[in-house]
């Protein structure tokens, strides 16, 4: 099997049909981003399931507007439009949840050893393998669609990647001693994971899909340092709060919520 074999909208179709929540899937050879693509789907009435996968982007990002490195073929650059009936405060447990679907697809059909960043990367042998991004829009101030972006470098090589990723960045590949990835299976895995678990979520709540993610996590039981608004801080991660932030414990033996910033593993 060839790393560089594309994509095949037929057979996309085909390997998701059994699917009773993906909707239209549009794959495209090109875009700025599958984000905005999805977007635009949405606010066109696109039903929950809809799914933009791409070849490659040229501008796409991650959280706080970082850029994201997809090239051509090489990767699954994907984004799905939900629209779930939530407050706008719950909406940071799909990141969560997101990462649960991806970590577990990624094990079942490559065998890599995953494990979930808080609160949107994957990561393997301590390098990033995958990012989440999930936006959010409101309508009359209630939500009215969620988009959830998905990149997973499958079948780069360490040649790829420029200069300043390679210390921070690997792929399923690289991690399967350059064993490639079939990108068409993955997408389906994902998939299903992704509606398994968001039907699991409407169905009994976030309490499994929390333990779910402190099971599949990195972070947990870690020493991290926090990197906030507030300043720099630093503690031991023992578990996820009830709306999914961290609850960091200090030296002092004091455990605070963190619900945003960005962590560094100690």
């Amino acid at each position: 099997m060839s790393d560089d074999k594309a994509l095949s909208l037929t057979e996309l179709k085909r390997e998701t049909s059994a699917s009773n929540w993906v909707g239209v899937i549009q794959l495209l050879e090109s875009v700025v981003s599958t984000q905005e693509e999805a977007k635009f789907l949405a606010e066109n009435g696109a039903p929950e399931g809809t799914t933009v996968i791409a070849e490659e982007q040229t501008g796409a990002r991650g959280r706080m507007g970082r850029k994201w490195f997809s090239p051509r073929g090489k990767g699954i650059w994907m984004s799905i439009v939900l629209r779930p009936q939530l407050p706008l405060s719950e909406t940071p447990q799909l990141t969560l949840l997101a990462g649960v679907a991806v970590c577990k697809a990624i094990r079942r059909v490559t065998g890599v050893d995953a494990g979930i960043k808080w609160p949107n990367d994957l990561l393997a042998g301590g390098r990033k393998i995958c990012g989440i991004l999930l936006e959010s829009s409101l309508r009359e101030g209630e939500l009215h669609y969620c988009i959830a972006g998905i990149g997973i470098s499958a079948n780069m090589t360490e040649e790829d990647y420029p200069d300043h990723l390679q210390e921070v960045a690997t792929s399923l590949r690289i991690e399967r001693g350059g064993a490639p990835v079939d990108r068409s299976e993955l997408v389906k895995a994902v998939l299903d994971e992704l509606e398994m678990h968001y039907n699991l979520y409407m169905k009994q709540g976030f309490k499994p899909i929390k333990e779910l993610w402190e099971s599949m996590s990195v972070t947990l039981g870690r020493q991290i340092a926090l990197n906030s608004p507030q300043g720099r801080s630093e503690g031991v991660v023992v578990g996820l709060d009830e709306i999914g932030g961290l609850l960091l414990k200090n030296s002092l033996g004091e455990i605070s919520n963190v619900c945003s910033g960005e962590i560094e593993l100690l």
